[in-house]
């Protein structure tokens, strides 16, 4: 056993304190450091003790819990912070103003190309061969008949207008004229007390400026009034009908 040395009973081989330490003082009766001791516990008592509840969320199983539900929320979090930025981005994107459109011309059904608004100032051929302007005898009913067996809706027309409408035939030749049950004569007598003209029209003229498509069975009707304006154009029809209550505007 190592014996009591000279430096009051402490083993020789315990290493010294350190320096920064000073000069410690050990006093004989341990009262003497009541005040240390009760500044010491002062110290202790600022810290509240912990609640339940931090007892519970300081467990290492609710710790671990915690950990995973702010890794899994992470995610969605991410997802909704990328789409309100999308929806943000698109709404700037909406309003900022661009450059300026010109306005599209759009055609409906009821607007008529300029060209067909107005009877072109046309002359035709009588089948004697005489040249007749198309405007000679307003207001008219002109049925252009090419292809058309239309003798039911030449009558018809006639018994339809008053004394004061003339109603004009109009083909490509006289041949065809005649197919549709019309007289082939050119400035013909009044039928029952109303003026009908049969009128040919070798180039096609009044079939291209009224954009009329190629002829086909059935004929297409112009209603002219008196100031040369084309009051209704049924492109294709077989019956009067088609356009009877028209002829009161002409």
């Amino acid at each position: 056993m190592a014996g009591a040395s000279d430096n009051g009973g402490w083993p020789d081989d315990l290493p010294d304190l350190p320096e920064e330490w000073g000069v410690i003082v050990i006093p004989d009766d341990l009262s003497e450091l009541s005040d240390e001791v009760d500044a010491v516990r002062a110290e202790l008592r600022l810290a509240d003790p912990p609640t339940r509840w931090q007892r519970l969320i300081r467990r290492p199983g609710v710790r671990r819990l915690r950990r995973l539900a702010t890794t899994t929320l992470r995610a969605p979090v991410l997802i909704i912070s990328l789409a309100v930025l999308v929806t943000v981005a698109s709404l700037f994107a909406s309003a900022w103003p661009g450059p300026p459109r010109q306005p599209a011309t759009q055609r409906t059904a009821s607007t008529t190309p300029e060209q067909a608004t107005t009877l072109p100032a046309l002359e035709l051929v009588a089948s004697d061969g005489a040249t007749v302007p198309l405007r000679g005898r307003l207001p008219a009913v002109i049925l252009l008949v090419d292809g058309c067996a239309c003798a039911a809706l030449v009558s018809d027309t006639i018994d339809a207008v008053g004394p004061e409408i003339a109603v004009i035939t109009v083909s490509a030749a006289t041949a065809s004229a005649s197919a549709a049950g019309t007289p082939p004569t050119g400035a013909t007598p009044p039928a029952n007390g109303k003026t009908v003209r049969i009128l040919n029209d070798p180039t096609g003229s009044l079939r291209s400026h009224l954009n009329l498509g190629n002829p086909d069975t059935t004929a297409a009707a112009v209603l002219v009034n008196r100031s040369s304006q084309i009051v209704r154009l049924v492109p294709r029809t077989a019956t009067v009908d088609d356009f009877r209550a028209d002829l009161a505007r002409l």
